[in-house]
């Protein structure tokens, strides 16, 4: 019976050992940075050893799911998903309890919400957008699509043309169809069969 005591007790003392401890990480709510530059992601932890745990870095690209792309106990145990390797750096600041993604590089499909994680706790997550600065033009890439030839003269056909990666989002673009007058396009108008 006393053995049975001093084993309730002592479970009983983990269990509120445990509930007490309250796991924080603690994020910016967002960040802003420039194709090519470089950029710093912190997450401020609480409540644990921050040097004993393997953390994470997890990304949402938008309309898709999650993306492990770091775990990381330390600098010589670590994984790297491949979008991101040799250009993103994971480290651990143990006496300021931060965890940080040291981020090179940039590119515009970086573009997502970052979080923190230490399994299976995630942090409220960082909001980074990645794009041109105000003054940067990027010139779009056009791509063209034609219909095959078509043996009736009365099928209707359209010809695709394909503007992406651009800034600024606003886009104006003239069209030509052999002898047929030019059409003027401006994002996001489409033209219609008869124009």
């Amino acid at each position: 019976m006393t053995t049975m005591t001093i084993f309730l007790s002592l479970l009983l003392t983990f269990l509120s050992c445990v509930q007490s401890e309250e796991v924080t990480l603690i994020q910016p709510e967002a960040e802003n940075g420039h194709p090519g530059g470089s950029l710093r992601l912190t997450c401020k932890t609480s409540g644990f050893d921050l040097d004993s745990y393997t953390m994470s870095w997890v990304r949402q690209v938008p309309g898709q799911g999650l993306e492990w792309i770091v775990y990381y106990y330390a600098s010589y145990s670590n994984d790297y998903a491949p979008a991101i390797k040799d250009r993103f750096t994971a480290s651990k600041d143990t006496s300021n309890n931060i965890f940080a993604l040291e981020m090179k590089s940039l590119k515009i499909e970086d573009t997502a919400i970052y979080y923190c994680a230490r399994l299976p706790i995630f942090g409220a997550g960082t909001q980074l957008t990645v794009e041109p600065g105000q003054k940067s033009i990027v010139k779009p890439k056009l791509s063209a699509f034609y219909p095959p030839k078509s043996s009736s003269k009365d099928a209707v056909q359209a010809a695709v043309c394909l503007a992406s990666d651009f800034f600024p989002k606003d886009i104006s673009l003239q069209l030509a169809f052999g002898d047929k007058p030019k059409a003027n396009v401006t994002r996001p108008s489409v033209l219609k069969p008869d124009e």
